[in-house]
């Protein structure tokens, strides 16, 4: 054994090239399998890339298409949101690929790297925002020769955009004593208003509070959870005081603000539910609103909103809401609202508007292809998909095509337009649904869409005689979005206080955003102003004069 072992210095050579060689087929093998590794990574990320790509364009492509065409689906923006997400996470999917992918081709010596094909995006850099110029300092010697003899010749400057944390202070405002050396008494200046009593909470403070609560729909135990951890623990008692006190402050606008909405000619009105905490259960309260729009017939009041809180939905609301008001009124076919039309109704007649996209509705879902095919795909009951039916909505969206060119003219404008273009196609479907009514039975879903449109069709024809009118209650629609989101995150209101208080900042937030105001910003600066503002100048806090005022001032301040 042992000579076997031992057989001299040829033996250790071989060994050794045997080793050599077991050495570089081992770096061979690990090369090809970082080399197929990385192959796989930059197909994954290539992927991945083509994935969001096509999402993007997709989304692309439905945006286009709703801002050329409209509406043509009900579910449109509903799909367009879940198109919205999926694309957020195909994007990150595929960032997170290529980040592996440049990983694995680093390591690799044969498999070219992978450029993604990034769709075109806007710029996220706002010009109003300041900017901070970062200097990296200058090489001082030539990276060629050595040499220290350079010369500027230009730059190249990347731009990142960045978020300060929001900062927390305290203000301490002083108010000196002074005592008469005459008479002894002791003189102070008078203490400013505070929104809160003993001011606690500053404007800025306060805005965010209430923006927070019931534009951001976070109720304010989150809110202190949140504060709580960036060091700044509120009790939740305090802040609800702090919300009651602002709206207290809010009032004499939000008076300013009803009496301008109830002097338009027209209103668009809607309601929505609203649940309100009961003793062991949960009532389904109502919020009601009332918007204000000249825009689409080219009227120069501005645009505005109000909103009420009922505990029920009976038409006393309605009717103790419009009590003072006569005009135009666009609205569904809600039974609450029929005393309203009353011919000797006392101050004045409120004309019926009715809403077409209202009538369309019960049309579409026996004409909807799309969703007919997703049920059969599924193994589910198809739709039966009515030819009447989608004639209806043919003809419906021909209507809606000659309104979104007419939007903005003025109503002599609108009325002529639709009287020569819409009034026939509003005549022949009515023509039309009169001899489609009797093929069904009555229980059917088709003949009451049909009834429902025939025994308004006054309302609904009201649009071609004043070009005020609008076509849809969409209006009233969008302004009640805000509370359909909410409601997923408050859940509910908790008490009938409560949701009075929710409409007030409702109708304030929902007048902001309608008129291009950021309500936080006019929240700041309100508050810190109403208590030394004058009653009779009320008027110059709505939020229209307070644009104007503020863009005035900008304007002379760049002078």
């Amino acid at each position: 054994m042992d000579a076997g072992f031992n057989d001299g210095p040829g033996d250790i050579a071989a060994l050794r090239q045997a080793l050599t060689a077991a050495r570089a087929q081992a770096l061979a093998a690990e090369q090809k399998h970082l080399d197929t590794a990385a192959e796989l990574a930059v197909a994954k990320a290539m992927t991945s890339d083509d994935k969001a790509l096509i999402a993007h364009q997709a989304l692309r492509i439905a945006k286009l298409e709703r801002q050329l065409y409209g509406p043509r689906k009900e579910r449109t923006a509903q799909l367009q949101d879940q198109m919205e997400f999926a694309l957020e996470e195909l994007e990150a999917t595929a960032t997170e690929d290529e980040i592996a992918a440049e990983l694995a081709v680093a390591k690799s010596t044969t498999v070219p790297g992978f450029v993604r094909k990034r769709p075109e995006v806007r710029a996220t850099f706002p010009d109003n925002l300041p900017r901070e110029r970062v200097v990296i300092d200058p090489p001082i010697a030539c990276g060629c020769c050595g040499g220290d003899r350079l010369r500027k010749l230009g730059e190249d400057v990347t731009r990142t955009l960045e978020a300060i944390p929001r900062q927390w202070k305290v203000v301490e405002t002083v108010r000196e004593k002074f005592t008469c050396r005459d008479c002894e008494k002791v003189s102070q200046t008078p203490a400013p208003f505070h929104v809160i009593p003993r001011g606690w909470a500053g404007p800025s403070l306060l805005a965010m509070i209430l923006y927070e609560k019931f534009g951001a729909h976070q109720p304010l135990n989150r809110l202190c959870e949140r504060y709580a951890l960036e060091a700044v623990p509120i009790p939740l008692s305090t802040m609800a005081d702090a919300v009651g006190a602002a709206c207290h402050a809010l009032s004499p606008i939000l008076t300013a603000l009803e009496h301008h909405v109830f002097l338009a000619e027209r209103l668009h009105g809607d309601d929505t539910t609203v649940p309100v905490l009961a003793a062991g259960k949960t009532d389904i309260a109502r919020c009601w609103v009332y918007v204000a729009d000249d825009k689409p017939f080219g009227g120069s009041s501005p645009p505005a909103a109000i909103f009420y809180y009922s505990r029920d939905r009976t038409g006393d609301h309605p009717q103790a809401h419009l009590a003072k008001w006569s005009g135009i009124f666009q609205a569904d076919a809600f039974p609450g609202y029929g005393k309203l039309y009353a011919p000797d109704r006392k101050p004045g007649q409120i004309q019926e508007a009715g809403c077409w996209s209202h009538a369309r509705r019960p049309f579409f879902i026996h004409a909807d292809l799309q969703e007919t095919a997703r049920r059969r795909a599924k193994g589910k009951k198809p739709v039966v998909v009515s030819p009447m039916a989608l004639e209806v909505v043919r003809r419906i969206d021909a209507l809606f095509e000659i309104e979104r060119e007419i939007n903005g003219q003025s109503s002599e404008n609108r009325r002529a337009l639709r009287q020569e273009r819409s009034f026939p196609i509003v005549e022949a479907l009515h023509v039309y649904l009169e001899e489609k009514r009797n093929d069904f039975p009555h229980t059917h879903d088709l003949y009451k869409a049909i009834n429902y449109m025939l025994k308004r069709w006054s309302a609904f024809t009201l649009f071609l005689d004043d070009g005020r009118v609008c076509l849809s209650n969409n209006a009233a629609e969008r302004a009640l979005r805000g509370i359909a989101l909410g409601r997923r995150s408050w859940l509910f209101c908790g008490s009938n206080r409560g949701g009075q208080r929710a409409a007030a900042v409702y109708s304030l937030i929902v007048t902001c955003k309608m008129n291009g105001v950021d309500p936080h910003a006019w929240l700041t600066d309100v508050l810190g102003r109403i208590a030394a503002h004058p009653a009779s100048r009320i008027n110059d806090l709505l939020p229209w004069h307070w644009k104007a005022s503020r863009k005035e001032a900008s304007l002379a301040a760049a002078a």
